[in-house]
Formats: C-alpha cells, structure tokens, sequence
C-alpha cells in the first residue's frame, strides 16, 4: 500500500474575504482535513496562505476555498500558485498569521 503524495500549494482568496472571520474558519477546515499551513490577511484585501498535505485533502481544502469559506464570506476568485510534491511537512500545525 503506497502513502499518498504530500502536496504544498500557495493560495490567494479575493473577494468579501476580510471581518468576516475567514481565516478562522479556515484554519478550522485545515485542521479538521489534517492539512498544516497558514492563513493571514493582505493590505490589498484578499486573504493567502498556504496548505500542505495529503493531495486528496489539499484539494478537498481548495474546493472548499472556492465555494464555501466563512458564513458571511463572498469569494469571488482563488488563485492556487507554485504547486509542488514535497517529502514532509514543513509546518507542524495549521496557523493564522497576523
């Protein structure tokens, strides 16, 4: 039985993304899929960060970041850059950065 590849990918969220406590749901959705990374706010508005984990739950968590987000949330686009196959975590746990 072979492991699944572990998958990093950068992520931008643009849209009504900010004081909504995006990033707390998000970092909720990251732990509760296994993923590790981090989440913070931008001055330009959006909210990036990254994910790293299994694929299957990386792109569980990018769905997620296309169509769901917080409550009061209104994602208009998400940009996922710089995917690549990695050989362990580089994080150890899922963090919101200020």
């Amino acid at each position: 039985m072979s492991k699944e590849e572990l998958v990093a990918v950068d992520y931008e969220v643009f849209g009504k993304v900010q004081g909504v406590f995006f990033r707390k749901y998000t970092q909720a959705e990251g732990k509760k899929l296994g993923l590790v990374g981090w989440v913070q706010n931008t001055e330009a508005g959006t909210v990036q960060g990254q994910l790293q984990g299994p694929r299957s739950s990386v792109e569980k968590m990018q769905e997620w970041l296309r169509s769901t987000g917080s409550p009061k949330s209104r994602i208009t686009k998400v940009e996922f850059r710089n995917e690549k196959t990695i050989e362990s975590l580089e994080h150890s746990s899922f963090n919101v950065v200020k």
